[in-house]
């Protein structure tokens, strides 16, 4: 709607993970190089952040970065119980069985992984949103997969990715023998004030416009509103594009970005 009035390609700031629109703030930068260190070494990791912080979009640009010597393992709904996460890892691995016993399914998930090794192929394996997995079993059935390994190395590399209450979750007793299986933690936090500026001037370079749309105090308004969280930068900015391409604003000042929280219910959630 509003992308040739503004002289864009693409919408900059979709709520999609798309890794093109990957901001590398300093958090984020190391939150990727840890996440492919991981994955080279084999190693689990555990990374955890807010919602709305950039989480699956770190996912999908670690994977984008691979290349066909990696099998990318996906669990995006991880809300199952032991038997159904295995047979959804099965499914994951292309393994063909018709077993619903617990044994059967491992046994052919460990000579999948164990083929991929001798073709030189190392599983990736992502769960997305770990914190809504709903049994402890399930959780000793994810730390039995890491038991595929060889004298020196492991056979498959592990992310976990969840909220920021699993940091606390994991840490319960009846998990410490996952916890003391990740190798890696990190923590992602909200976009400083002074990295709102980078974050929209690079997503709108991505969509095609090489100059600011947003004035000073519009940018002082998203930090103010979002409280640095990319996801409610995103949802501001797009209302206040639309506003001002109603309105035949070539330039996006603070009473846009007001208009936006009203709309969006964040009015009343200020960061001083």
């Amino acid at each position: 709607m509003y992308k040739e009035f503004y002289g864009l390609r693409a919408k900059p700031f979709s709520k999609t993970p798309d890794p093109r629109f990957l901001y590398l703030s300093r958090a984020h930068e190391e939150a990727l190089e840890r996440l492919r260190y991981a994955v080279e070494e084999k190693e689990i990791i555990l990374l955890t952040g807010d919602i709305g912080c950039g989480k699956t979009t770190l996912t999908r640009a670690l994977i984008d970065s691979l290349d066909e010597k990696h099998r990318i393992v996906m669990i995006l709904n991880p809300r199952l119980t032991p038997n159904q996460f295995l047979r959804v890892v099965a499914k994951r691995f292309d393994i063909d069985t018709d077993t619903n016993s617990k044994d059967g399914l491992l046994e052919a998930i460990h000579d999948r992984i164990y083929m991929d090794y001798e073709e030189g192929i190392t599983p990736v394996m992502i769960i997305d949103e770990v914190q809504l997995v709903p049994w402890r079993e399930t959780f000793e059935e994810i730390r039995l997969l890491t038991n595929y390994q060889l004298d020196e190395s492991n056979l498959l590399s592990l992310v976990l990715v969840g909220q920021t209450e699993f940091r606390n979750k994991i840490n319960l007793k009846v998990l410490q023998p996952l916890r003391q299986r990740v190798g890696l933690f990190y923590h992602i936090g909200p976009l400083s004030e002074e990295e709102i500026e980078g974050y929209v001037e690079f997503r709108l370079s991505v969509a095609g416009r090489p100059d600011m749309l947003f004035t000073r105090s519009a940018l002082r308004a998203l930090y103010r509103y979002s409280g640095g969280m990319p996801r409610l930068i995103n949802s501001l900015a797009n209302l206040a594009m639309l506003e001002g391409y109603g309105q035949g604003s070539d330039l996006l000042n603070e009473s846009k970005i007001e208009a936006a929280s009203r709309e969006l219910g964040l009015h009343t959630i200020r960061v001083n």
